[in-house]
């Protein structure tokens, strides 16, 4: 659950700083986000939330 809240924050931040900067609309990014949202509650979500897991469990893996 941390790492869903972490992401969450995280593209929101970055629609927040593509909006204001200009290069992206309000417009796409509304579709963006109920793209997103759609796309949660469809039968792909539990192999994109798994592929999702999978990264974050690869990167925490990695030893600096």
């Amino acid at each position: 659950m941390a790492i869903s809240l972490s992401v969450v924050v995280l593209l929101a931040v970055i629609l927040v700083v593509l909006i204001r900067g200009g290069s992206l609309k309000a417009g796409p990014a509304i579709v963006a986000v109920l793209f997103g949202f759609f796309l949660a509650s469809s039968g792909m979500a539990p192999s994109i939330q798994r592929f999702l897991d999978s990264i974050a469990s690869t990167i925490n893996q990695i030893n600096f």
